[in-house]
């Protein structure tokens, strides 16, 4: 069976796309596989996730993003931002749509700057409430990890949170899976390490559940660390957040919104 992919990326977070949107490519029981063999950077194409463009009973398209662990992501910032450029490059969608992910129904506004692509997201607002990032326990959360204060936040999927002086000499592939993993977290987190660098920027890592290791970059972890920042008043409400793959833009006075690039790298076939 020959399978027709995309390799994309935003801001060094990169995907292999399906175009599922006329007819079924990879059955639903074997998408979970068939990313775990493909994203192996050594024995397939290499990637953070396969994501899956299909058409939505309800919305414009529809999203599903599949990891290298094999598990379903409720929803990427990174990886809409990719699908869309595909879906606008290729005469699926117009400059603005509604696209269908398991974290909720996300609004995008898009363009080209000159060569450049570029999409803002309408994001699902920051949830601090345990029972809404999930997290054991009652009221926001703040807690103690180690030698960490971690704050728990919800921008789609449940992240962590820590704010330290300087992201140099973190160990994040070191310190983030008993984070990750913590009991407190009964459905995991993405693990963020943030610095502030300036009067309404800051700089971030991320450790990503799913894909069990440090990404270039993660979109729902930019937005969830924006959103700490802006509540501990260390930001503003527009927060510039400069991850190892480039910068995004947090808004943050009426829900939250997030601007960044989108990159097309190739295309190829493949057999399955």
């Amino acid at each position: 069976m020959e399978i027709q992919f995309i390799k994309m990326h935003g801001n060094g977070n990169d995907f292999i796309l399906i175009d599922e949107f006329e007819k079924g490519v990879i059955p639903d029981e074997m998408k979970g596989q068939f990313a775990a063999l493909y994203c192996d950077r050594r024995f397939g194409i290499g990637a953070d996730g396969v994501l899956y463009f299909s058409k939505s009973a309800k919305n414009s398209a529809k999203m599903r993003l599949f990891q290298p662990d094999e598990s379903e992501a409720e929803m990427c910032g990174n990886g809409i931002r990719c699908l869309v450029k595909y879906a606008y490059d290729n005469g699926y969608l117009k400059e603005s749509c509604t696209v269908e992910t398991l974290g909720g129904d996300m609004s995008v506004a898009m363009g080209y700057r000159g060569d450049e692509f570029f999409a803002t997201i309408t994001m699902p607002a920051p949830k601090f409430d345990r029972k809404d990032i999930p997290a054991t326990g009652e009221g926001e959360y703040r807690e103690k990890i180690g030698d960490f204060e971690v704050h728990g936040v919800n921008t789609g999927v449940p992240h962590a949170v820590i704010v330290i002086k300087s992201l140099d000499g973190v160990d994040v592939a070191g310190v983030a899976p008993a984070i990750r993993d913590h009991a407190s977290f009964p459905k995991g987190a993405n693990v963020n390490f943030v610095q502030k660098i300036g009067e309404d920027s800051i700089s971030i890592r991320t450790f990503e559940r799913g894909v069990e290791e440090e990404t270039l970059s993660c979109g729902t972890g930019a937005v969830a660390a924006a959103a700490v920042a802006y509540k501990l008043g260390l930001a503003g409400p527009t927060v510039h957040v400069e991850t190892k793959g480039g910068l995004l833009t947090i808004y943050l006075a009426e829900g939250a919104k997030m601007e960044g690039p989108a990159v097309t790298v190739f295309s190829g076939s493949i057999s399955f």
